[in-house]
């Protein structure tokens, strides 16, 4: 089934609202933000040939994601990011701090007759619209599926940005996951503000403690 099909299936059920996709990127990281999306896409643009184009961000090489989301965004498509920190991801947990993004997300569309499709198998506490979970949304629903794009992409664009600030993790090229250099320059050069100190290996590595000498960043 097309993308397009399962939104239009939802719509006929819910005739008089709009179809909103959630997703998020970046819960596993050890460092950066976790960052959500909403996206709203009219069903006038559902023949618009981006549209077969749009898939779940991790079945995408980042280069088309890149493409994929540049040309989204000059469409009448409504959409929004909303990023909880690490110092959030810290304070309370990383599900919590990515239901946090999500509603940040989802202020966009406050006052809006909206159904949310969020993809997953967990709604999304204390908000106003009524709300689906879809398991595998961002490979079944168009607009979750475009939700992960923008996601994707702007949490990647974001970790580029601070690897400016705190060129010694290379954050440009792991975005944040623990990959073997990422975990090697931790240990040579120590965690810098946008760690998650209570992901491991950081929390044993520091004992859960923060620590208080960050000289070099």
């Amino acid at each position: 089934m097309m993308l397009t099909e399962f939104d239009l299936k939802i719509s006929e059920d819910n005739p008089f609202a709009q179809i909103i996709g959630v997703d998020e990127a970046g819960r596993g990281p050890l460092a950066g933000p976790v960052t959500a999306a909403a996206c709203y896409i009219p069903q006038e643009l559902y023949s618009h040939p981006l549209m077969a184009k749009i898939n779940d961000s991790k079945k995408l090489t980042p280069a088309k994601r890149e493409k994929i989301f540049d040309e989204l965004i000059t469409l009448p498509v409504m959409w929004r990011t909303g990023y909880a920190s690490a110092a959030e991801i810290d304070k309370h947990n990383i599900l919590q701090a990515t239901f946090i993004a999500m509603r940040r997300a989802l202020a966009a569309f406050e006052g809006k007759n909206a159904l949310v499709l969020v993809d997953g198998n967990k709604l999304i506490p204390f908000i106003h619209h009524p709300q689906k979970a879809v398991i595998g949304g961002d490979a079944q629903s168009l607009c979750v599926a475009a939700a992960s794009i923008i996601a994707k992409v702007s949490r990647d664009r974001f970790m580029q940005v601070i690897d400016g600030k705190f060129p010694l993790y290379d954050f440009a090229g792991h975005k944040g996951y623990g990959t073997k250099s990422h975990i090697a320059s931790i240990k040579e050069y120590g965690p810098c503000p946008q760690h998650r100190m209570t992901f491991e290996p950081l929390l044993s590595m520091y004992n859960g403690l923060f620590p208080t000498d960050k000289t070099n960043v």
